[in-house]
């Protein structure tokens, strides 16, 4: 119904001034041309939170039926029943103090608190398997979504529970690696980027088993920083033979800070599982083709100084003196200086 009245309705009902509205009250007010608007009218005030059926007033008994009488709804009386609701109604794991103190914001939250409250009184048992962040929104909200890109942090935050207390784990893109053999123990080969995972796995599957002199069994794409996070995943679900404790892991990425870091912050990200080495050939032989380049690239604006002497410690002292200086120079040596040929 889109009459003038109708249009306007919900926000005038709570200023009538009355407690209780009979059904041939809201009738007049509402005055829709047919049953149905008024069907349509009442249920959409139910469910704004509007008007709340008197439940022993019965039904006028036609369909879809609808109650005799329903209370109006003020600021008050709604501020009340949220009160209620949150002192004796929410699960024991659920802390109310925030809502409590900020109810206006409660009722923006509503739905999304009480689906939580749902999920720990009626499916608690669930949080004793851990699965995904999506799977686990989905199971609450039916949004995959809401933890990572909706209001579903805020909401934890606001009833005092931390995204473990969820039993849920992280996922990262899967690895792209190729398998040369799984004889073990192996050496594993960490590459920062596509193209050289690309050209180094052409010249293993040509015929070779090494790479600069290093037996290679699998090589691995790194992706940049993601191998951080994708590395810990990699390691929940890796074939046996790629965990065997004698591996050895090696890591070939950019001479610049960045790559560093992305090295550096992978070893911190894996140690208590293995070490990851510096390919030192590699980065060596970057060095000895950079002095036959009449000129580096820049490091893009914005890379930060990071702290390389730990990198440094596996160079002599003439390769680290070049090294610094190729940084100080804010230049860099990309992985793609080394192709196939030099492999």
């Amino acid at each position: 119904m889109r009459n003038e009245r109708g249009a306007r309705w919900l926000e005038s009902f709570a200023q009538l001034g009355k407690k209780k509205m009979t059904l041939e009250e809201i009738t007049a007010y509402v005055h829709p041309a047919e049953y149905q608007a008024l069907v349509n009218c009442v249920m959409q005030a139910v469910a704004e939170g509007q008007l709340k059926p008197v439940k022993s007033s019965g039904s006028n008994g036609k369909r879809p039926p609808l109650a005799k009488q329903y209370w109006v709804i003020t600021q008050e009386t709604q501020n009340e029943d949220f009160l209620q609701e949150l002192q004796y109604q929410l699960h024991p794991a659920l802390q109310n103090d925030y809502y409590l103190s900020h109810l206006e914001q409660y009722a923006a939250d509503r739905e999304f608190v009480l689906a939580l409250n749902r999920f720990w009184h009626d499916q608690q048992d669930l949080l004793e398997v851990a699965v995904s962040v999506n799977e686990r929104s989905f199971q609450i909200w039916k949004q995959e979504k809401f933890l990572k890109e909706g209001a579903g942090p805020r909401i934890l935050k606001h009833v005092g529970l931390s995204m473990e207390a969820l039993h849920v784990y992280q996922t990262a893109e899967p690895l792209a690696y190729y398998v040369h053999h799984k004889q073990t123990p192996q050496n594993i080969l960490i590459v920062e980027n596509k193209d050289t995972f690309f050209s180094m796995r052409r010249h293993l599957l040509e015929g070779a088993d090494t790479v600069l002199g290093l037996a290679i069994g699998t090589l691995i794409y790194g992706g940049g920083k993601k191998i951080q996070k994708s590395m810990a995943d990699f390691l929940l679900c890796a074939e046996p033979y790629l965990l065997h404790k004698k591996n050895q892991f090696y890591y070939f990425g950019d001479m610049d800070y960045e790559g560093i870091a992305i090295l550096q912050g992978l070893q911190i990200a894996v140690q208590e599982t293995f070490a990851v080495h510096i390919f030192v050939e590699a980065y060596r032989n970057m060095l000895q083709k950079a002095t036959q380049t009449d000129c580096l690239p820049m490091t893009k604006d914005g890379q930060k100084e990071g702290n390389i002497e730990s990198f440094l410690t596996v160079f002599t002292e003439g390769e680290r003196a070049q090294i610094r200086q190729i940084l100080q120079d804010r230049r860099y040596i990309p992985q793609e200086i080394l192709t196939k040929l030099d492999f």
